[in-house]
């Protein structure tokens, strides 16, 4: 018997996550809908309220349900209730603004001992994202206004409304831009351009917002194909801090992105000088780092609008394809580790995507290149490299 198949749904305004649904309904209309959200006031695990919707009348038992716990956990018990009290075609998972869709996701995914997998059941299906382009703009130019999300497990550290709002359009395989009535054209084709950049695997769709009491459109059928789908393979490798960096090919609207690359350490007091040069312009900025005094540590670099996070995740991999470092990597993250081994350096480099609008490309590399350890500087050794004093991590040198 076939698997069912399992759809995720978000929204940047609680309006867009339930016309989107209703979208997605409208195409697949024997599918059910699991929604949930969390309340709590961030001290121990959320409360996790879930309402199933659709034709099937045993769901009516289960609507309304609130339990305390990690929200993946109970997530998964639902929807492996579901699966073994009946087979439904595809069963659609909305989930609110409180959840960090792709860490919940992989949590979600991950097996349970003793409870199954999802993945004997279900499916992945798309990942979609209803976008309302005047509440995108103001978002993720926010800065000054912290926000934390509950991951599969926990709830995770403070970030930005413009961080959260630039991870939940990466997050999507499918982004649906909800242009609300007398919306310029300019600014929704703007927005629609920022979302490419921002995402070049999705699939991007414009269509009109409804309004009250009007009937939605349904969205293409190929969306749920076998050629739309995520996983946890695909999710996994989206979070792993080295990731394969795009530079997408659409133009237009003003937006730019920019891929720097470089093979040497960064001089971490030249890059703080250089920040103020840097992140003026830029919308998203993310990729990884090469510090010189940190020699083992890959160091992600999260920028959303002018707020720059820098955060130490993980090590980089070992000349070894029998270490437990290596074992442990994604394969993508093997894959490119080969493609990038350099005999003195091994995988380290620096990879920074930015997107912004009317970017100075030339300069931004040229600003960057001049943060590299200079010849001599190189000549010293790690030595040397790593005596450099470090503004960034308090800690010292490695």
């Amino acid at each position: 018997m076939s698997k069912t198949l399992l759809s995720v749904v978000t929204g940047n305004t609680p309006q867009t996550r339930g016309e989107l649904v209703d979208r997605v309904l409208h195409t697949t209309p024997d599918s059910v809908v699991l929604s949930v959200s969390l309340h709590g006031d961030g001290e121990g695990h959320p409360v996790v309220q879930r309402f199933w919707t659709g034709t099937d009348p045993r769901l009516s038992e289960a609507t309304g349900r609130g339990a305390t716990g990690a929200p993946a956990v109970i997530v998964r018990q639902d929807l492996l209730s579901l699966a073994r009290a009946s087979r439904h075609p595809h069963v659609v998972l909305a989930l609110s603004d409180e959840l960090d869709a792709l860490p919940f996701l992989t949590e979600l995914w991950r097996e349970s001992p003793g409870n199954g997998a999802l993945g004997d059941h279900y499916a992945p299906g798309p990942v979609l994202a209803g976008i309302e382009p005047t509440v995108l703009l103001p978002d993720v130019g926010c800065v000054h206004t912290a926000v934390r999300k509950w991951s599969g497990w926990d709830r995770g550290l403070p970030m930005t409304r413009a961080e959260a709002a630039a991870r939940q359009v990466e997050a999507a395989n499918v982004l649906v831009l909800a242009v609300p009535p007398g919306t310029r054209g300019t600014l929704a084709a703007g927005v629609a351009t920022l979302l490419r950049h921002l995402n070049q695997t999705a699939v991007c769709l414009t269509l009109p917002s409804t309004a009250a009491g009007e009937a939605v459109s349904g969205l293409p059928s190929a969306l749920f194909g076998p050629g739309v789908r995520g996983g946890l393979h695909d999710w996994l490798a989206r979070l792993d801090p080295v990731g394969v960096p795009h530079t997408p090919s659409v133009t237009g609207g003003g937006v730019t992105s920019v891929l720097w690359r470089a093979r040497r350490p960064v001089h971490p007091e030249r890059l703080a000088d250089a920040l103020g040069d840097v992140l003026p312009g830029v919308v998203r900025g993310h990729g990884h780092l090469w510090l010189s005094n940190r020699p083992a540590s890959v160091i992600t670099w999260r920028s959303a609008g002018a707020h720059l996070e820098l955060r130490e995740a993980g090590h980089w991999l070992e000349d070894s394809a029998t270490g437990a470092a290596w074992q442990a990597a994604t394969p993508q993250r093997r894959t490119l580790a080969s493609w990038f081994w350099d005999p003195y350096y091994g995988e380290r480099r620096n990879e920074i995507t930015f997107t912004g609008v009317d970017l100075e490309t030339s300069r931004l590399s040229e600003t960057l290149d001049a943060t590299l350890l200079s010849d001599e500087e190189l000549s010293r050794g790690p030595e040397g490299w790593s005596a450099v004093h470090d503004p960034f991590f308090s800690a010292g040198p490695q």
